[in-house]
């Protein structure tokens, strides 16, 4: 291969690792803007926590845990390739991953990608549960549970074999968070004044609604590196289609969301717009290198449909997902899995059938898994901080600090 391709391909690939690693601010922002005041050091303690934490354990070996390097005749479920980094030999040249970049660029674009599903849950157990639990939780499933799962399709395990397809990680990632944020909110339980005497879900509005537009932005752009990245290469064609299917599924998500809301309950909800779009995202995660303009336009004003009706589907089961969470990465994550088999170049029964197995497997093994992470953290340390904290606000009991130390309102 040319050095000058070689270069270019290299050059993307790190402009795309920046990008995902961008999409956190994005989280961040959309998190404490739809969450209160008080539990705003909180939650951003938790997301540079899984910064941090998720990339030195897939240092460790979540990296190799991934890609163990299975081979004919391995069962394709776990295997291990060692402890820490090593660069194998042609790992910084063409020889490497057809040329697409380097050994060291491909563990960083992947590390980013590894913290992701934390950040996921993050969001739906906000305002009332303990840091350290938290912390422990992120460990074990970022270090562990996600690599395993990660190994079975992009490591080359048995949901490869079976040609199950997952470009950039509607399931792989997006579920893989949503899985465990659903158990996580069912074992927690809700916060205070969520849920009245009646059993009717009560609106807890968010303290910065602006700072939540400008985080679901920014995950937008950082999109174009998670999916554009996924190509693995500066190929110009199918990375440019992978852009364009990716901001059409976007823009159509939130356009669905945004109609069907207004149909329903006769506002124009701004936070439902923007968790249509980021709906509209994950759907078109992963099959954006298959589809055309015009299916990603349908993936993604169906995710938007399913925003509206999801959110409204886990407030009836009294479920408390403070950003919707569990909507935007579990369902419409299964949805845009599911659609690979419906629309795109693979589309047949036989592959709709590939992708529905895959999903099942993969829900199945998530919700094992972190189940028992959470029930044996909450029998030990426990999850749930005290009323009277939750009320005062996690910011100040469990880091002695505000946020806007000059600006504090009352909150309930």
């Amino acid at each position: 291969m040319d050095l000058g391709l070689f270069t270019a391909n290299n050059v993307w690939m790190m402009v795309a690792t920046a990008l995902v690693f961008f999409m956190h601010t994005g989280f961040a922002f959309l998190e404490i803007g739809l969450t209160r005041q008080k539990n705003t050091i909180n939650i951003l303690f938790k997301n540079i926590f899984i910064i941090t934490g998720g990339l030195l354990l897939y240092y460790a070996f979540g990296f190799n845990l991934m890609y163990p390097g299975f081979i004919e005749g391995d069962l394709g479920i776990l295997k291990f390739a060692g402890f820490g980094l090593e660069s194998p030999e042609g790992g910084v040249t063409a020889a490497y991953a057809e040329g697409g970049y380097t050994y060291w660029t491909d563990f960083l674009f992947q590390g980013m990608f590894a913290a992701t599903a934390a950040t996921i849950v993050s969001g739906a157990v906000a305002e009332r549960i303990k840091i350290g639990s938290f912390m422990i939780f992120t460990i074990l499933y970022v270090g562990l549970v996600y690599p395993i799962i990660g190994s079975w399709k992009w490591g080359g395990g048995f949901l490869d074999s079976w040609g199950f397809y997952d470009f950039a990680g509607s399931t792989l990632v997006h579920s893989v968070g949503g899985w465990a944020a659903l158990v996580a909110i069912a074992i927690l339980g809700g916060r205070i004044g969520k849920f009245g005497k009646d059993g009717k879900p009560k609106a807890i509005p968010g303290h910065s609604i602006p700072l939540a537009t400008a985080g679901v932005l920014v995950l937008w752009l950082g999109w174009f590196g998670f999916n554009g990245g996924s190509v693995l290469s500066a190929d110009p064609e199918l990375t440019s289609l992978v852009l364009v299917t990716t901001s059409l599924a976007a823009a159509a998500g939130g356009f669905g969301a945004m109609i069907l809301n207004t149909i329903l309950y006769k506002n124009l909800d701004l936070t439902m717009f923007l968790n249509g779009i980021l709906g509209g995202l994950v759907g078109i995660t992963a099959g954006a290198d298959l589809m055309s303009p015009n299916e990603a336009v349908v993936i993604g004003l169906i995710a938007g449909l399913i925003i509206v009706l999801g959110v409204a589907f886990i407030d009836r089961l009294k479920l408390d997902d403070p950003v919707g969470a569990v909507t935007v990465h579990l369902i419409c994550g299964v949805w845009g899995t599911l659609a690979v088999g419906i629309f795109g170049s693979l589309a047949s029964g036989g592959q709709l059938l590939t992708q529905l197995y895959g999903v099942l497997i993969i829900g199945g093994f998530c919700v094992i898994s972190s189940g028992l992470i959470l029930l044996a953290i909450k029998a030990t340390i426990g999850l749930r901080v005290s009323r009277e904290e939750e009320i005062a606000g996690l910011d100040l009991h469990e880091h002695g600090m505000d946020a806007y130390s000059d600006f504090r309102i009352n909150e309930n």
